[in-house]
């Protein structure tokens, strides 16, 4: 789990700092490994070498707010619905994370290496390598 502390103004004017999390399961991981033809990080190391700027920001919108969720009170549980994710998306903390990671591949590989769980990273048979 990926918790980003984010400093944004909100649309009174106000400056918030908030934390967010973000988080994938393993399952999610295996899904989206194996629902993208060739896996999911050789498409993304494919689209970042041929500068496909246009599939780089859907990707990096889609991994964000699938990866967005609000943990439980108890730490059991990481929440997660479209309603979560679309509410996220809708402030101003979402723009300047989605911009940061839009236009820096450092802090880009570091928030997708956060947000896979460990025991995936690196492993030869889900194929997800930790750059």
């Amino acid at each position: 789990m990926l918790k980003k502390t984010i400093t944004y103004t909100d649309f009174d004017g106000n400056e918030r700092t908030e934390d967010f999390y973000f988080n994938l399961s393993k399952a999610e991981v295996t899904e989206l490994q194996y629902g993208t033809t060739g896996g999911i990080d050789q498409f993304l190391r494919k689209i970042v070498t041929e500068q496909d700027t246009k599939n780089i920001i859907k990707a990096f919108k889609e991994i964000l707010l699938l990866a967005y969720g609000e943990k439980s009170p108890d730490g059991r549980r990481f929440v997660k619905s479209k309603e979560i994710s679309d509410g996220f998306s809708q402030t101003e903390a979402y723009s300047d994370l989605f911009m940061e990671l839009a236009s820096n591949a450092e802090v880009a590989s570091e928030f997708i290496n956060g947000i896979i769980p460990q025991q995936l990273q690196a492993n030869p048979q889900t194929g997800i390598i930790k750059s």
